[in-house]
């Protein structure tokens, strides 16, 4: 076991394992190597960056087994054999968990992308909703329903059940340390 982790390079901390630092200029570092646990969601989300990477690798494969089974019904497994264990076996070479750990990398490096693509889904929805209120005649909305709803889109995303918020103007970050609901 010590030679085994003798053989494995040291995890810098705040980051992954290796020296590359382009994903540290993009974006927040990644926590560590295996970071905080993600809800079920946000696992959900991981396994289709998971699934996209592994299905990019073997494209051609897929693809050759696609034209294969193109008008075909009952004939695909024996007519299709040969592609489609070409298909299994390159899926089965790139499904690695080194493969599953790059794509929760990257599912850390775009939740800055993500955040601000809720928010300005978000803003655009109550726009959408205050203009509809004015064209139809019904009454505004409470200032304070607003209010709230403003300040819950400047709340950052929940990872490992802690929410990291975003510094505020005299410098604290807000939420430290606090859950939010």
């Amino acid at each position: 076991m010590a030679t085994m982790a003798a053989q494995q390079p040291p995890i810098a901390p705040g980051g992954s394992s290796t020296s590359d630092t382009r994903d540290n200029d993009r974006g927040l570092p990644m926590p560590s190597r295996n970071p905080l646990p993600l809800s079920a969601s946000q696992e959900a989300q991981v396994r289709e960056v998971f699934n996209a990477r592994v299905r990019k690798l073997c494209a051609d494969e897929i693809k050759a087994f696609a034209d294969c089974a193109r008008n075909r019904t009952f004939s695909i497994p024996f007519a299709c054999r040969d592609a489609s264990h070409r298909m299994n076996n390159c899926m089965l070479a790139h499904a690695t968990p080194e493969e599953h750990d790059r794509a929760r990398e990257q599912w850390f490096a775009q939740r800055q992308q993500r955040a601000r693509e809720r928010e300005l889904k978000e803003r655009r929805k109550l726009e959408q909703e205050a203009f509809h209120r004015e064209w139809w005649g019904l009454p505004q909305r409470d200032p304070e329903d607003v209010k709230r709803e403003l300040e819950k889109l400047g709340r950052a995303e929940r990872i490992g059940g802690l929410t990291r918020g975003r510094s505020g103007a005299d410098g604290k970050r807000n939420g430290e340390g606090e859950a939010r609901r």
